[in-house]
C-alpha cells in the first residue's frame, strides 16, 4: 500500500492498510490508523497523529512546525480524527508549548484547496473550510460551522457551532453559533437559517433562535442585557449552547 518511491521514517507507526501515494513524505514520530489514504507528495511531519478513514490529497503538508517566533523545536502535536478530507495544499501546523501544546481536528470535516490551520487551533466535528479559509493561532471552530472562501479568523477568535461566515470575511471577534457573519470586519448578517434546516434543526427551534437573535442584535441592548433576556428562555438546549458561548466569550462578540 505504500508506493516503492514514497519515504517513510522507520519509526513511523502506519496502519497496514494506509495508503502512501509516490513522492510523499512520512516523517518520525507520525501515526496513521486504518483506512487513510495520503496522496502524492504530501509531507507530513511528526509528532501527528491522524486517525480512520481520512482522505489526504496531494501536496499537502501536516504538522511542519509552528509559526511561531517564541518555538524553540518543543515536541508539540498535530492531532486528526477520522473520516476526514483534506484537499490540496492545506497546511496544518503544530501547537506550541505556550498555549495547548497541539492543533486538532476532530471527525468528518471537509476542508478544501489551500487552507491553513496555524498552532494551538481546535476544529471540531462536521464543519466546511472552502478554499483559502485560514485560522491564526489558538483559534477555536466548533461543530458544523461553515467557512467561506478565503474567510480570514484572527487569533484567539471563536466561530460558534452552526455559524456561516461568508466569502473573504475577516473575523476579528468570536461568531456567537447559529450566525452567519460576513464583511471586512465582520458583522453579524442574521441566522443561519438554512444550515440549522440542513442539520435537522425543527421549525420550532428555528423560530426560537429567530428569536433570540432579535434580542441579541436588534433590541437595541447592551450584551449583558441581552444575555439577561436570553437566560429567561434557558431551559432549551439551542439556547444554552448560546448562553454558554457568550458567557465564556473573552474576545467579545462581532456586533
Amino acid at each position: 500500500m505504500i508506493h516503492p518511491q514514497a519515504v517513510v521514517d522507520p519509526r513511523a507507526e502506519l496502519a497496514d492498510d494506509v495508503t502512501v501515494g509516490p513522492f510523499a513524505v512520512i516523517g518520525a514520530d507520525v501515526r496513521i490508523d486504518s483506512g487513510t489514504t495520503i496522496g502524492p507528495h504530501a509531507v507530513i511531519e511528526g509528532p501527528t497523529r491522524i486517525g480512520k478513514d481520512n482522505r489526504i490529497y496531494q501536496f499537502v503538508s501536516l504538522g511542519a512546525a509552528p509559526q511561531d517566533k517564541k518555538y524553540k523545536g518543543e515536541a508539540t502535536e498535530l492531532i486528526i480524527g477520522d473520516r476526514n478530507l483534506i484537499r490540496e495544499y492545506c497546511t496544518f501546523n503544530r501547537g506550541t508549548v505556550q498555549d495547548l501544546g497541539y492543533t486538532q481536528v476532530g471527525d468528518d470535516n471537509w476542508i478544501m484547496a489551500y487552507v491553513h490551520l496555524a498552532h494551538d487551533c481546535v476544529v471540531g466535528n462536521h464543519t466546511i473550510f472552502a478554499n483559502g479559509a485560514t485560522l491564526a493561532g489558538h483559534v477555536t471552530i466548533e461543530d458544523y460551522a461553515i467557512l467561506g472562501g478565503f474567510s480570514l479568523i484572527h487569533q484567539f477568535v471563536r466561530v460558534g457551532a452552526y455559524a456561516f461566515t461568508g466569502m473573504g470575511s475577516a473575523v476579528s471577534r468570536d461568531v456567537p453559533p447559529y450566525v452567519t457573519a460576513s464583511g471586512n470586519l465582520a458583522k453579524p448578517h442574521g441566522l443561519n437559517a438554512e444550515g440549522l434546516r440542513r442539520n435537522g434543526f425543527t421549525g420550532e427551534q428555528i423560530s426560537r433562535l429567530r428569536h433570540a437573535y432579535k434580542t441579541l442584535y436588534r433590541a437595541g441592548l447592551r450584551l449583558e442585557e441581552a444575555m439577561d433576556a436570553l437566560r429567561a428562555d434557558a431551559g432549551h438546549p439551542e439556547i444554552e449552547r448560546l448562553l454558554r458561548f457568550l458567557e465564556s466569550s473573552k474576545r467579545s462578540i462581532i456586533r
